[in-house]
């Protein structure tokens, strides 16, 4: 995996903050931000900041952050982005009181899954997304540990996309999440070992 510089992103919604803290990178969410499209809530919210990059076919991206969340909703992990209509969220979020890892998968309308992971919080959490055939397959782990398998999601190959860091804070201020890598390399070789 190879370094991508954070200067070369372009951030989908400005934070209220993004600092570089020696390789780190810490981001501090506007109050409200978040990544939704109608269901069960009824509601669009195109708000999240997410700082992307190319995300071609053929390829894999890692973002590492530390989950270090109190409010409910606070989240980090990884956005990729087709359109606004279209997109993939992927990480930790703090939701009924506790961490857990998950994702959101929208075409129009928003699915969401989630899984508890308490051991997790205040920790490094790496997310990878690996672009490979038809499918987007996301990976998560704590520190070192082994990737857990996430989700497999349809993707059309050719499609132009864009991914990187995401940090989201629905319904408090004062979130700053501390990303520590965002690199990209070569798609996975297989779905299973």
């Amino acid at each position: 995996m190879e370094s991508i510089a954070w200067s070369s992103g372009q951030w989908t919604n400005e934070p209220e903050g993004a600092v570089e803290a020696g390789t780190a990178l810490e981001v501090t969410a506007r109050e409200g931000s978040d990544a939704w499209r109608v269901t069960s809530y009824g509601f669009v919210h195109d708000t999240e900041h997410a700082l992307l990059a190319d995300f071609p076919d053929g390829s894999a991206m890692e973002v590492e952050f530390v989950a270090d969340f109190s409010a409910q909703f606070d989240q980090a992990g990884i956005f990729i982005r087709v359109s606004s209509e279209r997109w993939v969220k992927a990480g930790i979020e703090y939701s009924d009181g506790e961490a857990q890892l998950g994702a959101v998968v929208t075409d129009g309308m928003s699915d969401w899954s989630l899984a508890p992971v308490p051991d997790w919080a205040g920790g490094p959490v790496t997310v990878r997304a690996s672009r490979s055939g038809d499918a987007v397959t996301v990976r998560a782990r704590r520190g070192d540990g082994p990737m857990r398998l996430v989700r497999v999601l349809p993707f059309p190959v050719g499609v132009a996309a864009q991914a990187g860091p995401l940090v989201c804070a629905p319904t408090r201020s004062g979130l700053t999440v501390r990303v520590t890598r965002w690199s990209r390399g070569d798609a996975d070789g297989a779905l299973h070992d």
